[in-house]
């Protein structure tokens, strides 16, 4: 049977902290995003689940398994558990977890690590490493000052790791120092990008954007869209999964390079004539 600690939880983000909490949330106060109007407002792990919070899971396509809190906590985002014959990585973490879901998860051969693309993903993500012997969780260590609660499980990183073979994490930059993607082989030989916050497919079909910030609409440079885009040339993928269950079926890898190349065309300006 799993013990789980009432670890304090920010009900905005849904990122873990110290107890006792500080005055307000550091990941929300920041202008990438909010404090509710209402004020900061934290929780705990059994005062969620007391109110029927729990861990749906969804299989995507095989061996990608979407993770999400019903109903909403935090952020809203959808998780992903990534399973390799070398152990399964939980890409992104959910603002909650309870005996179900560790249940659920070791059914689907458990979690052999933890990497969040940016902070606003970290989640409980040591609570998740605990329910799962102490699994590494992968920070990338630009990102490493957000890190709200610590433990010895986290496991900083530079600019690539590769939690178990086959899974591959590459620092992006852009919507923080450390956004990172990670890389995965689909079934059917395929790469396929978990792309976060780094990179996000939006509702038109074959594109990409790039933000600072996804609520406040606080874009990015050119120079620094080019070089997101840059950085993961070299990557072998065709799906994308963003953080939202947002997907781009196959020609993802076109869609980041073009997409990056019309978003940087509008920001410095080659298009003002059509405003």
């Amino acid at each position: 049977m799993v013990t789980l600690n009432d670890v304090t939880i920010c009900r905005t983000c849904g990122v873990e902290t110290t107890t006792p909490p500080p005055e307000l949330c550091p990941i929300c106060e920041d202008d990438r995003q909010w404090v509710p109007a209402s004020g900061q407002q934290w929780t705990t792990r059994a005062e969620l689940e007391s109110e029927g919070h729990r861990i749906t899971t969804a299989e995507r396509e095989p061996g990608l398994f979407a993770i999400r809190v019903e109903p909403k906590l935090g952020i809203g985002q959808t998780c992903y558990l990534a399973c390799t014959d070398s152990g399964n990585v939980l890409f992104d973490v959910p603002a909650y977890i309870d005996a179900e879901a560790v249940a659920a998860i070791r059914d689907l051969g458990g979690v052999a690590a933890i990497a969040a693309s940016h902070p606003h993903m970290f989640g409980t993500q040591l609570e998740w490493s605990a329910a799962f012997d102490d699994a590494p969780v992968f920070v990338c260590r630009a990102d490493l000052d957000w890190v709200q609660r610590t433990g010895r499980a986290l496991c900083p990183y530079f600019h690539e790791a590769e939690p178990v073979p086959g899974v591959r994490l590459r620092r992006v930059g852009g919507h923080f120092p450390g956004s990172a993607v990670a890389v995965w082989t689909g079934a059917d030989g395929t790469g396929v990008m978990l792309s976060g916050d780094s990179i996000g497919p939006v509702a038109r079909k074959g594109w990409v954007t790039f933000m600072r910030s996804f609520p406040n609409y606080l874009p990015l440079s050119a120079a620094v869209v080019k070089r997101i885009a840059a950085s993961v040339n070299d990557l072998d993928f065709d799906r994308m999964y963003g953080n939202f269950g947002q997907t781009i079926g196959t020609g993802a890898h076109s869609a980041v390079q073009t997409s990056a190349e019309r978003y940087a065309e509008w920001v410095s300006g080659e298009h003002d004539h059509l405003t």
